[in-house]
């Protein structure tokens, strides 16, 4: 496993003298090979792609 392969975190501007941490997902982890995933967010389905152009669209 290399580098590439893991979760990286990136630390987001400080709002009000406080830093969160925000986790960042490659979209090869998600897609695994794929061009179309679908996601479930809050009892709605959701459906990610990726475009010709290497764009992706979310779609309810």
């Amino acid at each position: 496993m290399t580098a590439d392969d893991t979760d990286y975190a990136r630390l987001s501007q400080p709002a009000a003298s406080a830093q969160r941490v925000q986790r960042v997902v490659e979209s090869r982890d998600l897609f695994r090979g794929e061009n179309e995933i679908l996601i479930s967010h809050d009892g709605a389905i959701y459906r990610m792609k990726i475009t010709r152009q290497g764009k992706l669209i979310l779609n309810k």
